[in-house]
């Protein structure tokens, strides 16, 4: 019980600390503010090496010519060939594949006849972007074939040949502000999480109150706590409020659960306070802290997804994002958003956060009581 209130009272000195510093209060407002306005209405991306899988039930030498056009072009991965219907469901949902190609059991017969012979594109409309740029090089696969059918046959030259039908999950109108504003609520309480933790030790080295903090009756487990719950409750806060501000201002949809929100956002915010109080730690200056944070931020954005698929990057520095949280709450949150995810859905997102918070919060534990000492 007295831990508890020890506990508590570190707590509330740090909100009245970040309340009553100008600085503290200029990151946990401003900047939040700024970030959400500029990447809602300003991001754009580039794709390559698009992932897809292949349903064909043709299965002629046309189909197999035409689908060879799709294996050959260096803007497509193929990952998949299915053998019913009722297999695109999974591979998109799973986001094993960005869309899937359907090759009806009439393709061929309709090539002979003259009529056209459909070709169904089934995309992952969550990223408007990559599903915009996938359709584009189908289009031009599409396009590249029937040019080949009319020099082979030209008495059916100007007979229609193959015409593609698109379908959207998730974003039928492909819209980038669903895409982009449906993660950002991570991003920002990322920033938030990493710059206000990273600042309360360093505050305290800076203001001369470090060593009064270590004679006082507090443990070292007791001071972490206190000075993680005030970043963790402002981050969260952030997160639920523009989280409110992407249904109501940005007309975002939400589809999944609240409880899901909560629980992506909760675990994510905890996984970030351990790389704060890392660069706290060592930190003797809040100019430090800052500098520190903003070198964690960067790359962790970056490396996320968020900015860019991380399909498109080098297969080591593929690897070296698992460790980074912020790559699993984006995947989190546009799922809880646009597809409608409950907790369960996202649990291969929710477990790897924990266990990034499980090493990272020991490891900040340790070096506070170290270079306590």
């Amino acid at each position: 019980m007295a831990s508890l209130r020890r506990i508590l009272a570190l707590i509330v000195k740090e909100f009245v600390l970040i309340l009553k510093d100008p600085k503290s209060r200029l990151v946990v407002i401003g900047p939040p503010l700024i970030q959400f306005f500029v990447f809602g209405y300003a991001a754009t991306f580039d794709v390559r090496n698009v992932r897809y899988a292949v349903l064909d039930e043709c299965r002629t030498s046309e189909s197999r010519r035409l689908l060879a056009d799709f294996a050959g072009s260096e803007n497509f991965e193929l990952v998949r060939r299915l053998d019913s219907a009722r297999e695109v469901a999974g591979v998109i949902d799973r986001q094993e594949a960005r869309l899937a190609i359907h090759v009806g059991p009439t393709f061929s017969r309709d090539l002979a006849l003259g009529r056209p012979a459909r070709l169904q594109v089934i995309v992952d409309g969550r990223n408007s972007n990559v599903a915009l740029v996938a359709l584009g090089y189908v289009g031009q696969i599409v396009e590249s074939f029937n040019r080949a059918l009319a020099l082979e046959n030209p008495d059916l030259a100007t007979a229609p040949k193959v015409m593609m039908t698109e379908r959207a999950w998730f974003n039928p109108n492909f819209q980038s502000r669903w895409f982009i504003v449906s993660a950002l609520g991570g991003v920002i309480s990322m920033v938030v999480v990493v710059i206000v933790t990273s600042l309360a030790v360093a505050r305290e080295r800076e203001f001369g109150t470090f060593n009064q903090l270590l004679v006082a009756p507090f443990a070292a487990g007791e001071i972490l706590v206190g000075k993680s719950v005030p970043g963790m409750v402002f981050g969260l806060l952030d997160a639920l409020i523009f989280a409110l501000g992407a249904v109501l201002w940005f007309e975002v949809p939400f589809r999944g659960t609240v409880t899901a929100l909560v629980a992506c956002l909760a675990v994510f915010v905890l996984s970030v306070v351990g790389v704060g109080l890392f660069i706290s730690a060592l930190s003797m200056t809040m100019q430090q802290g800052l500098l520190g944070a903003f070198v964690f931020v960067m790359p962790a954005v970056i490396l996320s997804g968020f900015t860019t698929p991380i399909e498109n990057m080098p297969g080591w520095l593929q690897t070296g994002t698992l460790a980074n949280p912020m790559r699993y709450v984006v995947v989190a949150l546009r799922k809880v958003f646009l597809q409608g995810s409950g907790v369960a859905e996202i649990w291969p997102e929710i477990w790897p956060m924990a266990v990034i918070a499980a090493i990272t919060l020991p490891v900040a534990g340790w070096l506070f009581r170290h270079r306590s000492q």
